[in-house]
């Protein structure tokens, strides 16, 4: 058996004067770690052929960025002229999500990757997590070094009948880092939460009924994850579905059908 192949979602941004598609490495790191290859997705939109690309992989990893999903995506019109958006990555990766679940494929979605979920499948977002009542400011400082703007700085309470409980051995709570300035508002129906922070913020959520491996998290598990117990148990467990989906479809599993 092959290496499992892993989709990695990139975005669409500018190097000096140039349009560039890239990821971040450590969303690259993060798929080798969990035991595939990565096969980075350029942020095509329309012109990107989704179905010959999940054919070829047996995962999909939606990585973080600085943009944001445009409100218009949630029906809320934009909030500040100023915020970073990617609408090439948004026409990119709504639609693959909905077709990598729609054949079963094993998806980890972190960060902005955890909010596109979200809103593919009808949920909404708070543009400002700081500018809502009684919700922290889960914003990292930028004039920080990395080491200290990914450090643990708030905890989360995980849902005691989650997946990601389960996964971890019955752990109740994590110390978690937190570089976002938007976050979940309105959870979409199809998904269930498993994790949620102190001031109430939905923080990790999974697929409702659980018959394949979906999980999203607001941190950023694939940081130093050779470093963290609970990031190395998220990336196994994401690169065993990987595997795991990898085994049936070459046992003859029809296209579309669930894992």
């Amino acid at each position: 058996m092959t290496t499992p192949l892993v989709l990695v979602s990139a975005c669409l941004n500018r190097q000096g004067r140039h349009a560039t598609h890239g990821a971040q490495h450590k969303y690259v790191e993060a798929a080798t770690g969990a035991g595939a290859m990565p096969l980075i997705l350029p942020a095509l939109a329309a012109g990107a052929d989704l179905d010959a690309a999940l054919d070829a992989v047996h995962g999909v990893l939606l990585s973080g960025s600085p943009s944001n999903v445009h409100p218009d995506r949630y029906g809320q019109p934009l909030g500040d002229a100023d915020m970073e958006l990617d609408p090439a990555r948004d026409a990119t990766t709504l639609p693959l999500i909905g077709a990598a679940l729609a054949r079963g494929m094993p998806l980890l979605a972190i960060c902005r990757g955890f909010q596109e979920l979200n809103v593919a499948l009808g949920g909404t977002l708070h543009q400002a997590v700081h500018r809502v009542s009684a919700m922290m400011d889960h914003r990292e400082d930028e004039a920080d070094a990395l080491e200290a703007q990914y450090r643990p700085v708030h905890r989360v309470h995980l849902s005691a009948d989650g997946m990601l409980a389960r996964m971890l051995g019955g752990q109740s709570t994590l110390d978690v880092n937190s570089l976002h300035g938007q976050g979940i508002d309105r959870l979409a129906d199809a998904l269930q939460e498993e994790a949620r922070a102190d001031d109430g913020l939905i923080e990790a959520c999974s697929l409702k009924g659980g018959a394949s491996f979906v999980l999203a998290v607001q941190w950023h598990p694939e940081w130093r994850f050779a470093d963290d117990p609970v990031s190395q148990k998220i990336l196994a467990a994401f690169g065993d579905a990987c595997a795991r989906y990898q085994r049936e479809r070459g046992g003859g599993k029809a296209r579309g059908a669930q894992a």
